[in-house]
């Protein structure tokens, strides 16, 4: 039971830190100054959420997300959500291949080869299915989780930062609610195409406990340190580099290579959210249907990594409020939903 649990909660995570979490933009779009109360609140949210999803696709065995949405949005919204999701893994998985040029970039390597490598591996990956993923999850993971830990705190030591001084001042919590909308509706498309996979309660209170808990501490840590280079943010792309420069170049190799591992798990859940919904219709084997879909995203890549996180996430996170307030308050809402009994 916990190591399946672990396996989920690896799923879960590698879903969340991708190209905008991992390099810093994403939490600097929402959080910033004054955001402490607004991160405890998105461990409660987003674990709370967690849960309702893997129960429900759990209980559905399901193997893609559309059982799970009906359920959770109702019949008459599901149209509109089912699109909204393909939508959103579509276009945060082209954030994601960007985000891959943007990371090569940063060494000078032109943008089209980081596109191109991504592309690559993502069709290597799913050669092998959705088990394929589950192994990437685990062996990355927790490398990726550990080295931007050790960055941070290091990082935190180094500047003498206090991670409580501003306690008090807590104006930005409502950032709380689009933050963890934004992260919950790829999470319903991966979620809802494991459903068949998993066997007992344990597991999901395992993997969502600790995915919030883990993302949470993260989050406040990562936020901390971003305060504190503020001024230099609107000068580069991924802001984790910000930080890195205060370090020797190896530190900076080793970070970029778990960044762009970070981009390439989300890429990953993103395309297996996509696949599996699209495979219902045609019947063509997994990875087909992967390099098609990579290819239409390519043009799309020319936006930018910053441009898109600046312009799509706010608008996602926004646009998903109602399913965060469905989930939050879901045993209330199918207790009004179900017929009375006589």
């Amino acid at each position: 039971m916990i190591r399946a649990g672990l396996k989920w909660m690896f799923l879960i995570i590698g879903t969340t830190i991708g190209a905008g979490y991992a390099s810093g933009r994403e939490l600097w779009q929402f959080f910033g100054h004054e955001s402490g109360l607004a991160i405890l609140l998105f461990i409660i949210f987003f674990s709370i959420c967690c849960m309702v999803i893997m129960d429900i696709s759990h209980k559905k065995e399901s193997t893609q997300y559309l059982p799970v949405l009906k359920e959770i949005v109702g019949i008459k919204l599901t149209g509109v959500y089912d699109v909204m999701i393909f939508l959103y893994l579509f276009t945060t998985t082209v954030v994601m291949i960007a985000g891959s040029g943007a990371t090569g970039r940063a060494f000078n390597f032109p943008y089209i080869w980081g596109i191109g490598i991504m592309i690559f591996a993502l069709i290597i990956l799913f050669i092998k299915d959705i088990n394929g993923l589950l192994s990437v999850n685990q062996f990355v993971l927790p490398l990726l989780l550990g080295g931007l830990l050790f960055v941070l705190i290091m990082f935190t030591y180094d500047q003498n930062l206090s991670l409580f001084s501003h306690w008090h001042e807590q104006r930005n919590w409502t950032a709380a609610f689009p933050f963890t909308a934004l992260n919950i509706l790829p999470l319903i498309a991966v979620l809802g195409a494991i459903g068949n996979k998993v066997k007992s309660k344990g597991e999901i209170v395992i993997a969502c406990v600790g995915s919030g808990l883990i993302l949470g501490i993260v989050t406040y840590i990562y936020n901390n340190s971003l305060i504190q280079i503020a001024d230099e943010i609107l000068v580069y792309e991924i802001p984790l580099f910000a930080i890195l420069k205060h370090y020797p170049l190896e530190m900076l190799i080793f970070m970029s290579i778990l960044l762009w591992f970070a981009i390439f798990t989300t890429a990953a859940s993103g395309v297996l959210g996509i696949v599996t919904r699209v495979q219902e219709f045609f019947r063509l084997p997994l990875w087909l249907i992967v390099v098609i879909t990579l290819i239409t995203m390519l043009p799309l890549t020319a936006f930018g990594f910053s441009t898109l996180v600046s312009y799509l996430y706010p608008i996602y996170g926004i646009l998903n409020l109602y399913v965060l307030v469905r989930l939050l308050l879901f045993p209330l809402w199918k207790r009004t939903d179900s017929p009375p009994t006589s």
